[in-house]
């Protein structure tokens, strides 16, 4: 008899059953796109299942009712108004509706305000809410070289939720797992490395800070002027397959298989993944980070630094957020560029005593909204 027959059946039935429980093996029917030259591999190939299910887990919300631009500006109606001061009082309670609707539909105004006192910044849901319009206003002006006229609002990333479905913090793992303790911050299955065992810090090193990505050589041999090793090459690779996972797409859409590093081979979506790690890190960066001192424990990772964006976070599964639906164009007088653009020292804001949290500097850019809202906390 021959023995290798047992074995072979086994290794085979055991491969179809991987085939069909495996979450990442896709099965017909499934949509294949030549998007390059042939021989290349250049194929974007989609499962119709799932994306089935990302059209429905993609639906826009309607707009509460249509707003009233006339009449009394909110920041003379309302105290404390600093960055929707320009609006209508009328379209300031609009968006408000519509704000509770995309990111706490099961409470009410009570999530972000003091029932006692509206205007008190003693609640940091408000405080940090504050700063989010902000950070809304500056993408959906300053960042169009990522998100161009479809822009972004709220439900963008939080999609019903009080914290968008995905964020990330600071992963060090096991510290105990490995020879002597020491593992090399991989080995581990991890969500900052695309759910791979390769080293954590892919999200630390290029979604926060500055560090540059490029780890590919120029030469054959090495000449002294690319100083990444190995484990940035590594980081990198795990940064990519999350940006793939992330956009639910494949290598080759911003990259040519015969030249990955070719700027001029590649598609043009490359560009804009490009501008959106840029983006990422700003927002990390500028509005994330610094928020840190006003957050509770429990918005807080293991590591003590506050929950960030990646880009899965806007993203969530598809190449365009809600499949490029241009959200924000009902709502552009409120969210769609830079009003009040004042910061606050977040460090001196105290739970439930702070009244006001006013700006360090007034930022002399702002437009005319800004003047107005400024006027208004100065009469506050």
């Amino acid at each position: 008899m021959r023995l290798w027959i047992p074995f072979a059946v086994a290794a085979a039935v055991l491969m179809a059953v991987a085939m069909v429980v495996m979450p990442h093996w896709d099965l017909p029917p499934q949509t294949v796109t030549q998007i390059g030259y042939r021989g290349t591999g250049m194929y974007d190939i989609k499962d119709q299942e799932d994306e089935a299910a990302l059209v429905k887990a993609n639906v826009v919300p309607g707009v509460p009712y249509e707003p009233d631009p006339e009449g009394n500006k909110a920041g003379d109606v309302y105290e404390n108004v600093q960055v929707l001061g320009h609006l209508s009082e009328d379209e300031f309670n609009q968006l408000m509706m519509a704000i509770t609707q995309w990111t706490t539909p099961d409470n009410d105004c009570n999530y972000c305000h003091d029932p006692e006192n509206l205007a008190s910044d003693a609640v940091y849901t408000k405080v940090v809410s504050r700063r989010m319009l902000q950070m809304t206003q500056a993408i959906n002006e300053d960042w169009k070289t990522h998100v161009a006229e479809t822009g972004v609002t709220c439900y963008t990333c939080h999609r019903g939720q009080n914290i968008p479905p995905e964020t990330w913090s600071t992963d060090l793992g096991p510290k105990t797992a490995g020879y002597l303790g020491y593992r090399a911050d991989q080995n581990i299955v991890a969500e900052t490395a695309g759910h791979t065992a390769l080293p954590n810090g892919g999200f630390d090193n290029y979604l926060l800070g500055d560090k540059s990505l490029l780890v590919h050589s120029k030469s054959a041999l090495p000449n002294g002027e690319n100083k990444t090793d190995l484990t940035d090459a590594e980081r990198t690779f795990g940064l990519m397959i999350h940006m793939s996972e992330g956009l639910g797409v494949g290598c080759i859409t911003c990259h040519n298989t015969r030249a990955f590093d070719n700027w001029d081979e590649s598609p043009p979506q490359r560009v804009t993944a490009w501008h959106g790690i840029r983006l990422t890190r700003a927002l990390n960066n500028d509005y994330m980070a610094p928020m840190t001192p006003v957050m509770p424990a429990n918005r807080i990772g293991p590591e003590g630094d506050i929950l960030k964006v990646n880009c899965a976070t806007c993203h969530n599964g598809v190449q365009k957020p809600l499949y490029g639906a241009p959200m924000v164009q009902d709502y552009l007088k409120g969210l769609g560029a830079k009003t009040f653009t004042g910061v606050p020292d977040f460090t001196t804001w105290k739970e439930g005593e702070t009244e006001r949290l006013l700006p360090m500097e007034e930022d002399k850019t702002s437009d005319a909204g800004t003047t107005e809202a400024s006027t208004q906390l100065a009469v506050n």
